[in-house]
C-alpha cells in the first residue's frame, strides 16, 4: 500500500513539475516575442523618420532581446531532469542566466549615467520630439509593463531567478521609456516657454532611474551569487536542525542545504542510539524528513542516520553490540562484581568453518574491543561455539517416551514442582535424546526466577538421563489464567 502511495505521489510530483516547466517556458517565449516586436518596430520607425533617439531605443531593445533569448534557453535547459553528470539537475543554469542579465542591466545603467553626464555638462543634444517618438515609447511602456508583470508572477510562483531577472529587465525599460517620454515633453515645454534649462531635465531623470536600477540589480546579483555559492539563508540551518529533532534522535550532526534553480536540496545527518533496530532507525529518518519538508516545502531531503552510544544503553547491550560489530553472537552473559571492578563470562558464536586458531584470534580482538569501551571490565572469560546448531532429528520410540516421562516424574517430585509438563516432544539424534515440553508456573514469577527453575529442571534431568542432548523448556502461566486475561 505504501509503495502504491509513493508511486502516486511521484506521478503527481512529475506532473506538477512538467506544468511548472511549461508555464515558465511559455512566459519566457512571450518575452522573446515581445522583444522582437519592439526591436523591429523601433528600427523600422527610426529608419523611416531618421530619428537617432528612436534608433538608440532600438539598440536598447536589441539588448533586451538578447537577454530574453538567454532567459528562454536557460529555462528550457533548467527543466531537464538530473543525470549522471548533473546529480542535482540543471537548475543552476537559471542562476547563471540571472547573473548575466544583471551584468547587462548594470552595463546599460553605466551607459545611461555616462550619457546623462555628457548631456548635462559637456555637450548639447538636440532631441527630436516627433509624434512617432511618443507613439513608440507609449507602446513600449504597455508591452514592457505587461511582460514584466507576467514574468514576476511566474518567477515568484516557481522561484525562478532567470525569470525574475528578465522581469527586472522589462520593468527598467518601463522606467527608461517613461523618462524618454518625459524628456520629450520637457523639450516641447521648453520650446513653448523658452526655458533652455528644461532640456536638461531628461538627463537628470535618467540618472535617477539608472541609480534605482543599479541598486535593484546589485541586490539581485548578490542573491544570485549566494545561490551559486550555496549560501544558506540566515536562520535556515537552525530551523532545519530544530525540525530534525524528532523522537528517537540523539543529535543532529550535519546540515547542508543548496539551491539549484527553483529546486532545494537538503542533506541531513542524524545520530540515533546504536541499540535500536534498523527498521526503527529508518522510521526515525522518515519522520525527520517529513518534519524538514514542513519548513522547506517541495525540497529534496536526504536523511542519513549514524549510530552512536546513547545515554540509555546498558552494559549488556553494549557487550552484544560490540560482538555484532565483529560478526559474533553473544549470549549467556554473566557479569560479576569483584573488588577491582567487573568480571565477564559469556558465550560467543563464531562461523562454523573457522578453525580454532582463527576463532581464537577473532575472539581476542573482540575482548580488546570490550576492554577499550568498557574499562571497568578487568576479567573476561569466553566460551567459543559454532553459530549454527543444525541436527537431523528422528521421532523417538514409545520406549523413549516412557523413559523420559519416568525421568520427568522423578525430577518434578524431588523438586516439589506440582504442575505437570505438557506438549512433550522427544526426538533422537544419533544416540542422544532431545526433548522439549511446556511447564506451568506462577504468573507472577519473575523471568529471572523462571529461568533459574528451568535450568534446575534441565540439570536434574541430565543426572537422570546421561544420554540427554538438547533440552527446551517453555514456561507459561496456567491456561485458565491466560484465558481470563484475554
Amino acid at each position: 500500500m505504501e509503495e502504491k502511495w509513493y508511486t502516486f505521489c511521484m506521478i503527481v510530483t512529475d506532473a506538477n513539475r512538467n506544468n511548472a516547466d511549461r508555464e515558465k517556458w511559455v512566459v519566457a517565449l512571450g518575452s522573446v516575442i515581445a522583444a522582437i516586436f519592439l526591436t523591429s518596430m523601433k528600427i523600422t520607425v527610426g529608419l523611416l523618420t531618421g530619428s537617432l533617439g528612436i534608433l538608440s531605443e532600438a539598440a536598447h531593445s536589441g539588448l533586451d532581446l538578447v537577454a530574453a533569448a538567454i532567459t528562454f534557453f536557460a529555462v528550457r535547459i533548467s527543466g531537464k531532469p538530473a543525470d549522471q553528470k548533473h546529480a542535482y539537475g540543471h537548475g543552476k543554469i537559471e542562476n547563471l542566466s540571472a547573473l548575466f542579465e544583471t551584468f547587462l542591466l548594470l552595463l546599460t545603467c553605466v551607459w545611461i549615467i555616462y550619457e546623462a553626464i555628457q548631456r548635462l555638462f559637456f555637450k548639447n543634444v538636440q532631441i527630436e520630439a516627433s509624434i512617432w517618438a511618443f507613439v513608440i515609447m507609449t507602446i513600449s511602456i504597455v508591452v514592457d509593463l505587461t511582460r514584466s508583470r507576467a514574468l514576476y508572477r511566474v518567477a515568484k510562483k516557481h522561484q525562478s531567478q532567470a525569470l525574475e531577472a528578465d522581469a527586472l529587465h522589462f520593468s527598467t525599460d518601463v522606467w527608461s521609456s517613461a523618462v524618454v517620454i518625459g524628456g520629450l515633453g520637457l523639450v516641447k515645454l521648453a520650446e513653448f516657454l523658452h526655458l533652455v534649462w528644461l532640456e536638461k531635465a531628461d538627463a537628470v531623470s535618467a540618472m535617477g532611474v539608472a541609480g534605482i536600477v543599479v541598486y535593484v540589480s546589485i541586490q539581485l546579483g548578490l542573491k544570485t551569487i549566494s545561490d551559486l555559492l550555496d549560501t544558506v539563508p540566515p536562520g535556515t540551518h537552525d530551523e532545519i536542525e530544530k525540525a530534525a529533532q524528532v523522537p528517537g534522535v540523539v543529535g543532529v550532526k550535519q546540515v547542508r542545504v543548496r539551491r539549484s534553480g527553483p529546486d532545494i536540496f537538503a542533506d541531513v545527518t542524524l545520530t540515533v542510539g546504536r541499540d535500536i533496530p534498523l527498521e526503527s532507525a529508518h522510521a526515525i529518518a522518515g519522520h525527520a524528513k517529513a518534519s524538514i519538508r514542513k519548513i522547506l516545502p517541495g525540497a529534496d531531503v536526504v536523511v542519513h542516520v549514524n549510530p552512536v552510544t546513547s545515554a540509555n544503553e546498558d552494559v549488556v547491550t553494549t557487550i552484544r553490540l560490540i560482538a555484532a560489530r565483529r560478526g559474533l553472537g553473544a549470549h549467556a552473559i554473566r557479569i560479576n562484581q569483584i573488588e577491582a571492578g567487573l568480571s565477564l563470562e559469556l558465550h560467543l558464536e563464531v562461523e562454523d568453518d573457522l578453525d580454532l586458531d582463527e576463532a581464537h584470534t577473532l575472539v581476542s580482538m573482540y575482548e580488546d574491543d570490550l576492554r577499550r569501551e568498557l574499562p571497568d571490565i578487568i576479567a573476561i572469560t569466553t566460551h567459543i561455539e559454532p553459530d549454527t546448531d543444525i541436527d537431523i532429528a528422528h521421532p523417538a520410540t514409545v520406549e523413549d517416551y516412557q523413559i523420559v516421562n519416568q525421568a520427568l516424574d522423578k525430577v518434578l517430585k524431588e523438586g516439589n514442582i506440582v504442575t505437570r509438563p505438557h506438549e512433550l516432544r522427544v526426538d533422537t539424534v544419533g544416540d542422544s535424546l532431545q526433548i522439549s515440553f511446556h511447564l506451568y508456573s506462577d504468573p507472577h514469577t519473575s523471568i529471572a526466577e523462571a529461568h533459574i527453575l528451568a535450568e534446575s529442571v534441565e540439570q536434574s534431568l541430565r543426572l537422570v538421563l546421561p544420554n540427554l542432548g538438547r533440552v527446551i523448556i517453555h514456561e507459561e502461566p496456567p491456561e485458565e489464567i491466560r484465558k481470563d486475561d484475554g
